[in-house]
């Protein structure tokens, strides 16, 4: 699995780093996504959740 972020369409919602706080943060300067893992082993289902509760649709899993 393969994770990739766009944050030009992030909308700093915090979804991602609630969800999987050791694959995703947020930027201090504008709230938007930052991918801190692109390939998650052992975070496969939180990856899958973060991406899924994305309000924006800025997550996408490549499996």
């Amino acid at each position: 699995m393969r994770i990739e972020v766009d944050p030009d369409r992030c909308a700093g919602s915090g979804m991602c780093a609630l969800t999987d706080p050791e694959v995703f943060d947020q930027s201090d300067d504008d709230g938007t996504v930052v991918l801190l893992n692109p390939t998650p082993t052992g975070h496969e289902r939180e990856a899958r959740e973060a991406a899924h509760l994305c309000p924006a649709g800025a997550i996408k899993v490549i499996e």
